[in-house]
């Protein structure tokens, strides 16, 4: 299956570096290349790709804006924000906003592709700087909730396998999937079921919300 992908960023060198990392694989297919949020507006909706590339800061609209505004009317499209930037605020932003990624543009090309695939899959993918950061924020969150909800979340992960709860420890790192397969000793696939059967247990849709289960006992 192609992926088909569209890249926003305002800055011509990223902007393109971007499209050749796209155009290296024939699983991934470019669609179009927006150098502004009002441009990406006006042309996405035409394209349908199944995943954007969306840069935060941009002259005029950001990209955090422009995935608040698109994707309440084009569910089906993903939004991986691409950028250079790290701090809590942004990526809790764009994650409100509707982005199901939040990946470093210093992330090397084969990561960046392999996370591409796995938002198109169904996961939710972030550099470990970004999900460490995630992970932080929950606890703390925990700490200053003082724990009200912890009887309900630790009977929720009693129904995990200890695989499963392996596995999960991984997510919270930030790994794709592969990479957990490589430390666990088995296929991409299998993987793949029990982050299914993690979500479905757990009752919820992506990796950020398993985290937040997860660490927020």
């Amino acid at each position: 299956m192609i992926i088909t992908v569209c890249i926003v960023d305002d800055n011509k060198d990223i902007r393109s570096a971007l499209e050749q990392i796209v155009a290296m694989s024939d699983s991934y297919k470019l669609l179009g290349s927006f150098n502004s949020a009002e441009e990406a507006i006006e042309g996405i909706p035409g394209l349908q790709p199944n995943v954007v590339l969306m840069d935060i800061n941009m002259g005029g609209m950001n990209g955090i804006e422009c995935v608040r505004r698109l994707k309440p009317l084009y569910p089906d499209i993903l939004y991986m924000m691409c950028t250079v930037y790290e701090e809590d605020e942004k990526i809790f932003e764009a994650l409100a906003a509707g982005a199901s990624g939040y990946i470093l543009k210093k992330t090397p090309p084969a990561r960046l592709l392999d996370a591409i695939k796995e938002l198109n899959e169904g996961g939710a993918p972030m550099s470990s700087q970004i999900a460490r950061k995630v992970v932080a924020a929950f606890q703390q969150k925990q700490l200053v909730a003082g724990g009200i909800s912890a009887a309900h979340d630790d009977d929720s992960l009693d129904v995990l396998s200890n695989r499963e709860k392996e596995i999960l420890e991984y997510l919270s790192k930030g790994l794709l999937y592969k990479e957990i397969a490589a430390s666990l000793f088995i296929s991409p696939e299998t993987v793949r079921k029990h982050v299914y059967h993690i979500y479905e247990k757990l009752h919820v849709n992506n990796r950020v919300e398993a985290v937040n289960k997860y660490f927020g006992r």
